[in-house]
Protein backbone atom coordinates (compact mmCIF):
# COMPACT_ATOMS: atom_id res chain seq x y z
CA UNK A 1 0.00 0.00 0.00
CA UNK A 2 1.79 3.63 -1.12
CA UNK A 3 2.10 6.00 1.74
CA UNK A 4 2.43 9.19 -0.71
CA UNK A 5 -0.08 11.69 -0.50
CA UNK A 6 -3.21 11.10 -3.12
CA UNK A 7 -4.72 14.51 -4.02
CA UNK A 8 -7.88 14.92 -4.44
CA UNK A 9 -10.73 17.86 -5.91
CA UNK A 10 -14.21 17.93 -4.78
CA UNK A 11 -15.90 20.51 -6.83
CA UNK A 12 -19.05 20.64 -4.09
CA UNK A 13 -17.79 20.06 -0.73
CA UNK A 14 -21.59 20.57 0.16
CA UNK A 15 -22.46 17.74 -1.70
CA UNK A 16 -19.16 15.70 -1.06
CA UNK A 17 -20.17 15.71 2.33
CA UNK A 18 -24.35 14.75 2.33
CA UNK A 19 -22.68 11.91 0.18
CA UNK A 20 -20.18 10.90 2.63
CA UNK A 21 -22.57 11.15 5.55
CA UNK A 22 -25.20 9.06 3.68
CA UNK A 23 -22.79 6.31 2.90
CA UNK A 24 -21.73 5.98 6.60
CA UNK A 25 -25.01 5.84 8.33
CA UNK A 26 -25.82 2.80 5.54
CA UNK A 27 -22.90 1.09 7.21
CA UNK A 28 -23.20 -1.47 9.67
CA UNK A 29 -20.19 -1.43 11.41
CA UNK A 30 -17.33 1.68 11.37
CA UNK A 31 -15.74 0.76 8.28
CA UNK A 32 -12.10 0.08 8.09
CA UNK A 33 -9.13 1.63 5.77
CA UNK A 34 -10.24 0.28 2.53
CA UNK A 35 -13.66 0.83 2.78
CA UNK A 36 -13.60 4.15 4.11
CA UNK A 37 -11.44 5.30 1.06
CA UNK A 38 -13.60 3.62 -1.64
CA UNK A 39 -16.71 5.51 0.43
CA UNK A 40 -14.97 8.99 -0.07
CA UNK A 41 -14.29 8.37 -3.68
CA UNK A 42 -17.87 7.47 -4.51
CA UNK A 43 -18.81 10.92 -2.62
CA UNK A 44 -16.62 12.64 -4.32
CA UNK A 45 -17.78 11.25 -7.77
CA UNK A 46 -15.95 8.37 -8.61
CA UNK A 47 -16.72 4.53 -9.29
CA UNK A 48 -13.93 3.65 -6.77
CA UNK A 49 -10.82 4.08 -5.77
CA UNK A 50 -9.12 3.00 -8.84
CA UNK A 51 -10.90 5.46 -11.16
CA UNK A 52 -10.01 8.54 -8.56
CA UNK A 53 -6.68 7.43 -8.93
CA UNK A 54 -7.21 6.82 -13.00
CA UNK A 55 -8.48 9.73 -13.02
CA UNK A 56 -6.01 11.32 -10.84
CA UNK A 57 -2.86 13.25 -13.27
CA UNK A 58 0.36 12.08 -12.17
CA UNK A 59 2.40 14.89 -10.58
CA UNK A 60 5.13 16.02 -12.78
CA UNK A 61 8.38 15.86 -10.98
CA UNK A 62 11.19 17.20 -13.87
CA UNK A 63 12.29 19.82 -11.20
CA UNK A 64 13.60 16.57 -8.67
CA UNK A 65 15.10 15.31 -11.57
CA UNK A 66 16.59 18.20 -12.61
CA UNK A 67 18.29 18.90 -9.40
CA UNK A 68 19.45 15.54 -8.95
CA UNK A 69 21.39 14.89 -12.25
CA UNK A 70 22.92 18.68 -11.07
CA UNK A 71 24.81 16.54 -8.45
CA UNK A 72 26.57 14.79 -11.41
CA UNK A 73 28.77 17.89 -12.94
CA UNK A 74 31.38 19.89 -11.33
CA UNK A 75 31.60 23.23 -11.00
CA UNK A 76 32.69 23.52 -14.35
CA UNK A 77 30.05 22.18 -16.13
CA UNK A 78 31.59 18.23 -16.64
CA UNK A 79 30.44 14.94 -15.84
CA UNK A 80 32.19 14.12 -12.98
CA UNK A 81 30.26 10.78 -12.82
CA UNK A 82 28.10 8.45 -14.32
CA UNK A 83 24.40 8.62 -12.70
CA UNK A 84 23.00 4.72 -11.30
CA UNK A 85 19.51 5.78 -12.49
CA UNK A 86 19.34 5.36 -16.20
CA UNK A 87 16.39 8.66 -16.41
CA UNK A 88 19.27 10.64 -15.02
CA UNK A 89 21.54 9.20 -17.31
CA UNK A 90 19.27 9.86 -20.37
CA UNK A 91 19.07 13.02 -18.95
CA UNK A 92 22.93 14.27 -18.27
CA UNK A 93 23.87 12.90 -22.11
CA UNK A 94 21.57 15.99 -23.56
CA UNK A 95 24.18 17.97 -22.09
CA UNK A 96 27.24 16.25 -23.92
CA UNK A 97 24.49 16.22 -26.53
CA UNK A 98 24.68 20.03 -26.74
CA UNK A 99 28.74 20.23 -27.01
CA UNK A 100 28.58 18.31 -30.15
CA UNK A 101 28.58 19.97 -33.33
CA UNK A 102 25.59 19.94 -35.37
CA UNK A 103 25.11 18.81 -38.74
CA UNK A 104 28.97 18.01 -38.93
CA UNK A 105 30.61 14.54 -39.32
CA UNK A 106 32.88 13.58 -36.66
CA UNK A 107 35.64 10.55 -37.14
CA UNK A 108 36.06 8.69 -33.92
CA UNK A 109 38.86 10.31 -32.47
CA UNK A 110 37.29 13.45 -32.84
CA UNK A 111 34.41 12.60 -30.83
CA UNK A 112 36.32 11.03 -28.36
CA UNK A 113 38.22 14.58 -28.40
CA UNK A 114 35.21 16.01 -27.16
CA UNK A 115 33.82 13.53 -24.98
CA UNK A 116 37.23 13.65 -22.85
CA UNK A 117 36.74 17.25 -22.94
CA UNK A 118 33.55 17.29 -20.77
CA UNK A 119 33.74 14.27 -18.43
CA UNK A 120 36.08 13.98 -15.58
CA UNK A 121 35.15 10.03 -14.92
CA UNK A 122 37.70 8.50 -17.34
CA UNK A 123 35.16 6.38 -19.35
CA UNK A 124 34.36 8.52 -22.64
CA UNK A 125 33.67 5.04 -24.79
CA UNK A 126 30.58 4.69 -22.07
CA UNK A 127 29.14 8.04 -23.13
CA UNK A 128 29.92 6.97 -26.60
CA UNK A 129 27.56 3.84 -26.85
CA UNK A 130 25.04 5.65 -24.35
CA UNK A 131 24.77 8.39 -27.26
CA UNK A 132 24.08 6.07 -29.36
CA UNK A 133 22.02 4.07 -27.53
CA UNK A 134 19.49 7.21 -26.44
CA UNK A 135 19.66 8.06 -30.52
CA UNK A 136 21.59 11.23 -29.26
CA UNK A 137 24.17 10.44 -32.16
CA UNK A 138 24.29 8.62 -35.28
CA UNK A 139 27.53 6.28 -35.72
CA UNK A 140 27.73 4.20 -39.04
CA UNK A 141 28.06 0.61 -38.96
CA UNK A 142 31.74 0.55 -39.06
CA UNK A 143 32.19 3.50 -36.88
CA UNK A 144 34.21 5.33 -38.76
CA UNK A 145 31.87 8.54 -39.04
CA UNK A 146 29.21 10.22 -35.73
CA UNK A 147 27.10 12.64 -36.46
CA UNK A 148 24.70 14.55 -34.07
CA UNK A 149 21.08 13.96 -34.22
CA UNK A 150 19.53 17.41 -34.59
CA UNK A 151 16.52 17.37 -31.91
CA UNK A 152 14.84 19.40 -29.42
CA UNK A 153 15.70 18.18 -26.01
CA UNK A 154 13.28 17.74 -23.47
CA UNK A 155 12.06 20.48 -21.29
CA UNK A 156 13.44 18.78 -18.02
CA UNK A 157 16.81 18.36 -20.26
CA UNK A 158 16.62 22.16 -21.41
CA UNK A 159 16.19 23.47 -17.84
CA UNK A 160 19.54 20.90 -17.09
CA UNK A 161 21.21 22.67 -19.79
CA UNK A 162 20.37 26.34 -18.24
CA UNK A 163 21.31 25.60 -15.14
CA UNK A 164 24.96 23.31 -16.09
CA UNK A 165 25.69 26.25 -18.52
CA UNK A 166 25.13 29.14 -15.66
CA UNK A 167 27.33 27.90 -13.59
Amino acid sequence: MTREPEPLYIADVSQFTKSLRAALAAEPSPPGHQRLMGLVARAAGFRNQQHRKAATPAPAEPGDRVARAMRVFDADGRMARWPQQTTIQALCLWVIWHHLPPREDMTEPELNAILKAWHSFGDHALLRRSLVDHKLIHRSTDGRVNRRIEQRPPDDARALLQQVLAR
